[in-house]
């Protein structure tokens, strides 16, 4: 059983995530089968679109949080995927568009992969959730920047709210909304049709001139915000994930000095 699927049609390339029964959260295998599909993509003349989805009710549910607890670490450390193994995709120097086909849950770090998307479409009865804000010490503070959303929608998205994907196509986030999980895939396959109608230097160009055009963010709150990553009991931050493996409430301390709370990280002058 692949963890990872690929299928080829004409010059469209799928890649589906294929752990259903962990709603295809980034394991190591998952991470690695995603690099290896990537790398295939942005390496063959032949592709030039690719659609990725999910298998189940997940999309992809972020991080693998049963896996970070087995390891005594929190995230997805690089040195735990197979060395010299580059995701395209993962790494932007993709230059293919990559559509993104949400069939249920886009959590966390399946959020940030259609995030990382260029054209979305989703069922009706997908859920969205930037979920750092439950298992680290800072919130998606971004990720509405990015998407180009009000304040408050950005806030809202911040603080780990899920969010349906009737919402989101409302607020701009999602590109289409089909009723279910055949519709989901005619309708991506429509829009990888439609892009290869155009002329081939128009696709490309065009995509280059797109991810330019990305609203970026700037350098000093960057550096705030790994300083505020930091900015409590960073203990917290596996306490979050033993609770989910646990499926008990967990026991936060928040700062190691309760003084700590009001004494901010400074922003800088840009």
């Amino acid at each position: 059983m692949s963890f990872v699927e690929t299928e080829i049609n004409g010059q469209v390339f799928t890649i589906r995530l294929n752990r259903p029964e962990r709603l295809n959260a980034l394991s190591t295998v998952i991470r690695e089968g995603m690099a290896r599909a990537f790398t295939r993509f942005h390496e063959d003349n032949d592709l030039e679109v690719a659609i990725l989805t999910g298998t189940g009710r997940g999309f992809c549910a972020g991080e693998d949080m049963k896996e970070s607890v087995e390891r005594g670490i929190a995230g997805s450390p690089k040195e735990m995927v197979e060395q010299d193994l580059v995701n395209p995709f993962q790494e932007g120097i993709l230059q293919k568009p990559v559509i993104g086909a949400v069939n249920g849950f886009a959590m966390g770090g399946g959020f940030m992969l259609v995030e990382r998307t260029d054209l979305r479409v989703a069922v009706k009865s997908a859920i969205f959730e930037m979920s750092e804000a439950k298992r680290w010490l800072l919130g998606g503070y971004n990720h509405g920047h990015y998407g180009n959303l009000p304040h408050p929608i950005a806030t809202e998205m911040a603080f780990g709210y899920r969010i349906s994907a009737e919402r989101m196509h409302q607020v701009g986030f999602v590109n289409r909304l089909v009723e279910d999980e055949i519709e989901l895939m005619e309708e991506a396959h429509k829009m990888a049709e439609h892009l290869l109608t155009l002329p081939p230097a128009s696709r490309v160009n065009t995509l280059y001139m797109m991810k330019l055009m990305a609203p970026k963010i700037p350098n000093n709150i960057a550096e705030l915000a790994e300083k505020l990553h930091l900015h409590g009991d960073t203990e917290d931050r596996m306490e979050s994930r033993r609770a989910f493996a646990e499926k008990r409430a967990p026991n936060y301390n928040g700062w190691l000095k309760p003084e700590d709370r009001y004494n901010m990280p400074k922003l800088k002058e840009n």
